[in-house]
This record gives C-alpha cells, structure tokens and sequence, in this order.
C-alpha cells in the first residue's frame, strides 16, 4: 500500500499549528496508546521545537499497562512529559494540570513575582485524526463543544475552549503527515480506525491483523474465538474464526467482508482485551 493521505485542510492546519505556537505556553499532544509511535506525527517535533509539550498516551483502557508505562519513560525528557488518559471516562485527566505547572513552572514563577494570580495556561493541543482529540476536549471543558466523530477528519477548524481548571485550549484539526512510507506505520494507524476504512481493503486489513495479534497475542484469538489451536497460516486462522461466528455464506465459503467487519469491530472496542501494537 502507498496511502497519500494529506487533504488540503491538513497543509493548511501545518501552517495554522507554526504561525499560533507563538499564542501557546505549551502543546498538548494526543496519540493512542495502542500505537504510540505511528500515531504521533514527525512534524510535531520540528514546529513545536522547544515549546514545553505534554503527550497524552490516549484510549490507555484499551492497551497494556505495562507497555503504556515503559512508553511513558520512553517518551518522556526535559521538555517533554507523557502521561496515559482516557478521554471517555476521564481517567489520568487530573494529572494534566500538574504535570503543566511543573513544566511551566519558570512562567508561572516569574507572573507571580509580577503580582499576577490567576494564571491562566493557554495550550495547543494537536493529534492525528480519530485519536480522541475531540473527546478529550469536551472532558475537559464538561460539555460538548467541539464536535466529536467515529470518522477521521471531522475538527475541520481552529477554536478556544475554556476550561475550569486554569486552562485555554486551542483545538486544531488532525494532522497526518504528507505520505505514509512505512507499510507498519500504514497498517497501525487502519488498524486502530486513523485511516478510513473506505479507502482500505479492509479483507486484507483484517488478514494482517490476525497476522499481527497470532504472532502477539496469540491467546487472545482462542480466548475470543474459541479456537482450541492456531495455525501459522493467518488466513487459516482468519477462516476458523470466520467459521466460529457463522460468517458464512451457501455452500459453506467464507464471508470475508462480514468476518473483517466483525474482528475490526471487536478489535477497536477493546473486546478482544487490552493490546498494544508497538513497544518503545
């Protein structure tokens, strides 16, 4: 596959994200913690530059905890802090405004030796689309401002959001990064619901993710598809499990369709159990 994904509203949010850093304290930067590394964006590292920034390691109930904390010391540095969240029931959101007064600790020090009191941070947060971006928006300021989506690419524009807590968030559409080399990085991002199925095969995506979670985790596809053993073969293993959940049509062949959109599905609802795709 050679996805070129960059719509002009993304060109356009790139050049948004340099020209307002200047208006921002910090950035907050959300990936899914199922993928750290493909869903960050190479770009974030070279416009932010030396603007403190917080990742937050998003959708963390869906991944391994272990893996999530090895990726939070992995990714974690003088200027950068990582912490995981989940942007739906809120869990990891009270540690956000901590972790921005310690790295913002020198402004606030030097406001306050001014007189001022009420600080208030102003923060631009960035991800890829389909990340979260806009759930965690919408926690944070208690309803339901920004406009929130099961597609990518629905935060078309730039908006302020107010929240309680002493802290102004500028939301800015999803970003992409202008071709996806990496067949991996490309699988990852399709796997998790980044990349719009529309655009995919999606048979063959769920071929490689059977693939992928056969070599990862193996137990988790006999435990949900109640398979006594697994092949080495993926396709072998995709038509058990096909058969399994009665994805079948006459004559007995496999409803490739029905079983993608069924392991897709359960995959990115957590319902084959917590999986991380990538370590640190």
């Amino acid at each position: 596959m050679a996805i070129n994904w960059f719509p002009g509203h993304m060109a356009k949010t790139r050049r948004e994200i340099k020209e307002n850093l200047k208006l921002v304290d910090a950035v907050i930067e959300i990936r899914d913690a199922r993928i750290p590394r493909s869903s960050s964006n190479p770009d974030v590292d070279d416009i932010c530059g030396n603007k403190p920034r917080l990742i937050l390691l998003n959708k963390s109930d869906l991944s391994e905890a272990k893996i999530t904390n090895q990726w939070i010391k992995s990714l974690s540095s003088e200027n950068v802090k990582a912490i995981s969240v989940n942007s739906i029931s809120g869990d990891g959101l009270k540690n956000i405004k901590p972790a921005l007064n310690e790295m913002l600790k020198e402004k606030h020090d030097r406001k306050k030796q001014k007189g001022i009191v009420n600080i208030i941070d102003r923060v631009m947060v960035v991800g890829i689309p389909n990340v979260g971006k806009s759930s965690f928006i919408n926690k944070m300021a208690r309803n339901s401002i920004a406009k929130i989506g099961d597609k990518p690419g629905v935060t078309k524009s730039k908006q302020w959001i107010k929240t309680k807590i002493g802290i102004e968030l500028m939301d800015t559409p999803g970003i992409l990064w202008p071709r996806l080399d990496s067949e991996e990085v490309q699988y990852n991002l399709a796997f998790t619901g980044a990349i719009k199925d529309e655009i995919m095969d999606i048979e063959t995506l769920a071929l490689k993710l059977v693939e992928r979670l056969q070599d990862s985790y193996p137990e988790r596809l006999m435990e949900r598809y109640k398979i006594q053993a697994l092949s080495e073969d993926s396709l072998e293993n995709l038509n058990n499990i096909a058969r399994k959940r009665g994805n079948v049509i006459s004559g007995g062949e496999i409803d490739y369709n029905r079983v993608a959109v069924m392991l897709l599905d359960e995959f990115r609802g957590g319902k084959l159990g917590k999986i991380t795709l990538e370590r640190p």
